[in-house]
């Protein structure tokens, strides 16, 4: 697997691609090249900052020796009409790398600041806060780092770094023990050390884990469980197994959910619900 860096790296090329074509003819047409300059990064709304290691990154990439002057750092809080950072470059770089660097850390800050309103109502509970796939395709990356950058904690980055038994498994296969089984025999022979987890969509699912699940199973999933029913299922585990509930939690119920003592819960709405902060890049001349 990919580091991070290596990851970014595939992304802000390909983004780059997708922006530049076979130029930046507005920039082409009337800077000439090898001329320097600086812009400033403009906080224009309240919220938590997220992006800043990103933006350097996109910067140096295109040109390595660039001057990069922070003035926060990721998961800042920021206030209107301060300034995150000054870079200063090739012209051509600064323009090039605009509206990614933009882009980037406009919807990240957007993530970070819900992420963070959501960890601040959990403050007090053992309940931790998790993202979920419902991300942007090619750009999960930057979406889950935000999310931890507001303080969650990220779930599993894809199919390949855990078994998660939904709905659509268990009735595909044939039930829920039997998919357990299956999966638990998957991973003796095949991905030793992944771990299971397995969604419940009832109390009597719950049962059926606890029953045959301990020693395969990790982690128990509620999904749709009212707060009641919630609590009622971790009776029945008794901390047999780490628990997650899920499906249709948000900043009304979510410490209904947290007073439970479950240990996550999942948040789909961290990433595809979230609005970007607004932030510009602005040429400098100081």
């Amino acid at each position: 697997m990919k580091t991070f860096d290596e990851q970014l790296q595939l992304l802000v090329t390909a983004a780059l691609a997708e922006d530049l074509g076979d130029g930046d003819h507005s920039t082409l047409s009337c800077i000439p090249p090898g001329k320097r300059g600086k812009a400033v990064l403009k906080i224009k709304q309240d919220g938590i900052l997220a992006g800043m290691a990103i933006a350097e990154k996109i910067f140096r990439q295109v040109e390595p020796g660039i001057q990069f002057t922070r003035h926060k750092k990721d998961g800042d809080a920021m206030l209107a009409g301060q300034t995150a950072f000054i870079v200063e470059a090739d012209i051509h770089t600064i323009l090039t790398c605009e509206r990614l660097v933009l882009n980037c850390m406009q919807r990240m800050s957007g993530i970070a600041t819900l992420t963070h309103q959501y960890t601040v109502q959990l403050k007090g509970y053992h309940t931790q806060l998790l993202d979920t796939r419902k991300t942007t395709p090619n750009f999960r990356l930057l979406e889950k780092e935000a999310v931890r950058i507001g303080g969650g904690t990220n779930h599993r980055f894809g199919l390949y770094d855990m078994i998660m038994l939904k709905d659509n498994h268990i009735d595909y296969c044939g039930g829920l023990e039997k998919a357990i089984n299956k999966a638990f025999e998957y991973v003796q022979h095949t991905k030793p050390g992944l771990k299971i987890e397995v969604e419940t969509r009832s109390i009597a699912d719950v049962q059926t884990v606890c029953r045959m699940g301990v020693g395969k199973v990790f982690r128990i999933m509620l999904d749709n469980f009212a707060p009641e029913q919630v609590a009622a299922a971790l009776t029945i585990i008794d901390k047999q197994f780490e628990t997650e509930a899920s499906g249709g939690i948000n900043s009304e119920n979510i410490i209904q959910y947290a007073a439970t003592g479950v240990d996550y819960v999942s948040v789909g709405g961290l990433i595809h619900q979230a609005k970007s902060v607004d932030l510009s890049l602005k040429a400098s001349f100081e």
